[in-house]
């Protein structure tokens, strides 16, 4: 079985080996094996946790309640439910940032166009309503 070091894991991952190292100072990772001398082994199976970990990180959620998950992951099948109650609030988070996202790239879009019809007429002025002016 194929084995990382905490370098290699990092590497696979685009962390850093601080992260992993937070991570683990964290609660994170006691999934992670160790050495007789101390280092971390990352297995194949480690290293599709820690993508977990970072899925639910890039929501927003704080590492205090991914320590919660990583806990009830520990517990087993008794915490199946709290687990998917958990990834149903995190998919209504997504779907909110989502939501958000798209009316931001409609005005991205909006402004895009504003400054290429401007481009075309060498002026703003053809956009008299839309225009932002600052008063100097």
């Amino acid at each position: 079985m194929k084995t990382y070091s905490i370098s290699e894991a990092a590497k696979e991952l685009n962390l850093t080996a601080y992260t992993l190292r937070y991570y683990d100072k964290e609660g994170l990772l006691p999934f992670v094996e160790r050495t007789p001398n101390g280092t971390r082994l990352f297995k194949a199976a480690d290293i599709g946790a820690l993508k977990i970990i970072e899925c639910l990180k890039s929501t927003g959620m704080p590492i205090k309640e991914i320590k919660h998950f990583i806990d009830w992951c520990s517990e087993g099948d008794s915490t199946l439910q709290q687990r998917y109650d958990m990834f149903l609030e995190r998919k209504a988070t997504v779907e909110a940032q989502m939501e958000e996202l798209k009316k931001t790239m409609e005005l991205i879009e909006h402004k895009c166009q504003y400054y290429k019809t401007a481009l075309e007429a060498g002026t703003e002025d053809i956009h008299k309503d839309d225009k932002i002016e600052i008063m100097s």
